[in-house]
């Protein structure tokens, strides 16, 4: 095979590539666009051994903001605790730059399964008339620190 061949077929192979990649929404990253991607750890509200941070309370990446799962670790029921729970939550979105209705995705863990229809009385409408898409789990061996409920969340900030 000539060599003008080989750089043909290889041009058209990246052609097809690149044709596909475009149809499936598949771009090339600018320098810039991955400068905007840096991440920014935020250490708030934690628990700490020996002055060394255990995790943080939020991290951003781009326009992402991850929250950290938050429980409450005081006296009440399931509706009590989830309260506390989400305000925490919310306070740590605004932390971030963010807010409880650019929340996309929210993961809940209960001591109890059988808290799920309580708790979720108090969680109805706290994320906006769209809520985000949620998983609930029950945790084997319950939530640490005697929370009833833990919620972490993904959002997005502007």
């Amino acid at each position: 095979m000539e060599k003008n061949e080989k750089n043909s077929r290889r041009k058209a192979i990246k052609g097809l590539l690149t044709a596909a990649a475009l149809g499936l929404g598949i771009t090339k990253v600018s320098a810039a666009e991955k400068k905007d991607r840096s991440f920014e750890k935020v250490a708030s509200n934690i628990t700490k051994s020996d002055d060394v941070p255990l995790f943080s309370g939020h991290t951003i990446y781009g326009n992402l903001v991850f929250i950290a799962g938050k429980g409450y670790h005081e006296e009440g029921d399931i509706k009590v605790h989830t309260d506390n729970v989400l305000k925490s939550v919310e306070k740590e979105l605004i932390k971030a730059g963010s807010s409880m209705d650019k929340v996309l995705k929210v993961n809940v863990y209960l001591h109890d399964l059988n808290d799920y229809k309580a708790m979720n009385e108090v969680y109805r409408g706290r994320f906006g008339d769209n809520p985000p898409v949620r998983t609930t789990v029950a945790v084997f061996g319950g939530v640490p620190g005697d929370s009833l409920v833990e919620i972490d969340c993904i959002a997005y900030k502007d």
